[in-house]
């Protein structure tokens, strides 16, 4: 269990923090597309009889990733009459299509459709742990490096637009860098599992606090709960570790909306006394 804890300790970090930029841009189902289609990619490498671990796995599925960044960049207009998510859903339902067709002809295909989804990260190496942290690392610093764009593209799109920032272009950057990090940590994490450490934290901390720093570090403690607290579940009870991290983040989320509800009505009772 050592390994696998270190990766729920080590790797959520970043997402963490990329999950309050996607939502932020109302783009929820944005990462689940492109670690369905960096799934997509891993498909075509197990119908090529490519080792999972390659490095040319990896590429391939970084390819389709950025292809589909540079679809999300060009569609996320300033007005459009059809909304992004739109184009974000259909791009999810064709690569998960595709992916079952693909490994329709390759054997075990049915495992491997399993393994995509919800991963296993149990089986997590020393490995791909520090090769992931240096690769979270190094996209941490660059983050920081253009925080100032990446932040007002994320959370001030209008003024992004009237300081003369193209706005596209660091569109593709976000959702390159994005892909980035989802190719890597879909390979043992699964898509399920991916969308959960994005979204469910970043939900979180916005429930509870005002200030994105604040939100953060909500956000990173909520991660690093129910990642340790899923794989203890799925030790004790023999349940997929994928599966079983979710959910457990799944039932966080909603005991954090229900003290959230109840934290509002209190204040509102007081502001009505008062």
């Amino acid at each position: 269990m050592f390994w696998p804890i270190m990766a729920c300790v080590l790797l959520p970090w970043l997402l963490v923090y990329l999950g309050l930029h996607v939502v932020q841009r109302g783009i929820i189902f944005i990462d689940i597309a492109m670690a369905q289609m960096a799934a997509l990619g891993i498909c075509v490498a197990i119908l090529l009889r490519l080792e999972l671990e390659s490095w040319t796995t990896f590429f391939i599925g970084l390819g389709f990733t950025l292809i589909g960044a540079a679809i999300f960049s060009v569609t996320g207009k300033r007005a459009s009459q059809i909304p992004q998510e739109a184009v974000i859903g259909i791009a999810y339902v064709v690569a998960a299509a595709a992916a079952v067709l693909l490994l329709s002809r390759a054997a075990e295909g049915d495992e491997e459709i399993k393994n995509i989804l919800v991963g296993n990260i149990l089986l997590v190496t020393p490995r791909e742990v520090w090769e992931r942290f240096a690769l979270f690392a190094a996209v941490g610093i660059f983050h920081f490096v253009f925080r100032r764009s990446f932040l007002l593209v994320s959370f001030n799109r209008e003024r992004a637009y009237r300081n003369g920032l193209r706005v596209r272009w660091w569109d593709f950057l976000f959702y390159a860098v994005f892909g980035l990090v989802v190719t890597s940590f879909v390979r043992i994490a699964g898509v399920l599992l991916v969308f959960s450490y994005l979204i469910v934290p970043a939900v979180c901390g916005i429930n509870l606090a005002q200030r994105t720093a604040n939100r953060l570090l909500i956000g990173w403690f909520i991660a690093l709960l129910g990642g340790v607290a899923g794989l203890f579940l799925s030790y004790w009870w023999d349940l997929p570790s994928g599966a079983a991290i979710v959910c457990t983040f799944g039932a966080l989320l909603i005991l954090i909306s229900v003290f959230a509800l109840w934290q509002q009505r209190r204040t509102r009772s007081v502001a009505v006394q008062d």
